[in-house]
């Protein structure tokens, strides 16, 4: 059985949160949502729950970080190509999103990244299958 993953981020504004990924070309699984919490379909596999901070709060005792100042994860994805990852940091840039570095190609893979409009960071990388060997 393949493992789903799920990952909480608290928003400051759900609707423009999912129009956000939305517009990147992520679908909305409307049966996992409501007016507090968003569930974004990035694949078969990985689910980005949007939270209001007060639903958010529910989950946790700690606050919730000011990702304007702090860092609270990095989630990296990856992507079929290099076209792929700079057609995203494209989409997320024109959706209100930013960046703070430049793509990086070093050889055996390729990668680039965005911040999404609460701050959380999202790398994007395509790597060649020689990068995928296990020991």
């Amino acid at each position: 059985m393949s493992k789903q993953i799920y990952i909480n981020l608290p928003v400051a504004d759900l609707p423009k949160s999912l129009d956000f990924f939305k517009a990147l070309g992520f679908s909305q699984n409307s049966q996992m949502s409501n007016d507090a919490g968003g569930c974004i379909v990035i694949s078969d596999y990985i689910y980005v729950m949007l939270s209001t901070h007060d639903l958010f709060r529910n989950f946790t005792p700690k606050t919730i970080c000011d990702t304007k100042n702090e860092v609270e994860v990095l989630i990296s994805l990856a992507c079929g190509s290099r076209e792929e990852v700079d057609g995203l940091v494209a989409k997320a840039l024109a959706a209100g999103g930013t960046t703070y570095d430049k793509p990086e190609d070093l050889g055996f893979m390729y990668s680039h990244s965005f911040v999404d409009l609460d701050g959380h960071g999202w790398g994007l990388f395509h790597a060649t299958n020689d990068s995928h060997s296990h020991a």
